[in-house]
């Protein structure tokens, strides 16, 4: 998820996002309240996808990173594209099935449909991630349109099982809030989502420059500090790494994994 356009030095003077990435880190505390709150909750398959997300994301926070052109903010070891990029696998993995597993928990009917849906945003979010270390390694920006865009199914997919479920005449919604909850967020994510896969998209037209971008060593290695708004993706960059990472993916899944221990 990242728009990059270097910033000629007055322009990045005038936008410089040292203070909202180093207020980045107190989401990190809210993670780690997270993580420690829900020790001995539920079953592990309820519980390790929720440890295992609020762990790196307090990780992200701390280091973030941008994949693109290995834009980060800490010339630090542990700001290294590959590790982020690697525990981000396991971390959306993990929360993407318990969206789905709370869909089949909440549907008391087994409709298929719901079913259907929830099992496609895991094989989704599994494509979206194949995408997502093939854009790194390639440096071709077209695979993170397309990894996006998996990501804008899924939350679809969640939206529609959600409104199914919370809609359906004759239907006994027992956790209504969770599934208003995933309608609220539906509501504001795919437009902006839209607005981001328009950024992402115009990206590649400089495809063919950024395509040496890529490679494995460069993941590992190379690390490019910066704090100017457009290394950073602009507001979009920096409300995707808020909400993701601190304000409400980690309150929500905190929210599921109560429901889920306690279903």
């Amino acid at each position: 998820m990242t728009a990059f356009q270097p910033a000629e030095s007055a322009r990045a003077a005038s936008r410089d996002y040292t203070v909202p990435l180093w207020l980045l880190k107190l989401g990190a505390l809210l993670n780690v309240y997270f993580l420690l709150a829900i020790r001995g909750t539920g079953e592990p398959f309820i519980l390790v996808p929720a440890q295992v997300f609020f762990a790196v994301s307090a990780f992200r926070c701390l280091f973030p990173v941008r994949y693109e052109h290995n834009v980060v903010f800490h010339d630090s070891v542990l700001s290294s594209i590959f590790l982020t990029r690697l525990l981000a696998t396991f971390a959306e993995v993990a929360y993407i099935f318990q969206f789905s597993y709370m869909l089949r928990q909440l549907d008391a009917d087994h409709v298929p449909f719901v079913t259907a849906l929830s099992w496609l945003m895991v094989a989704l979010v599994l494509v979206s991630q194949i995408l997502a270390w093939l854009a790194i390694l390639t440096g071709r920006l077209i695979l993170y349109f397309y990894e996006e865009l998996g990501w804008a199914f899924i939350f679809a997919m969640n939206s529609a099982a959600s409104a199914y479920l919370y809609f359906r005449a004759g239907n006994t919604v027992t956790h209504p809030a969770h599934l208003q909850v995933s309608l609220l967020f539906g509501a504001f994510y795919l437009p902006w989502q839209l607005l981001h896969l328009r950024m992402l998209r115009s990206n590649t037209q400089r495809e063919s420059a950024d395509r040496a971008s890529g490679g494995l060593f460069r993941a590992l290695r190379v690390r490019n500090r910066r704090i100017d708004a457009d290394s950073w993706g602009g507001a979009v960059g920096l409300s995707w790494m808020f909400g993701y990472w601190a304000a409400i993916i980690p309150p929500w899944v905190y929210a599921i994994t109560l429901l889920l221990a306690s279903h």
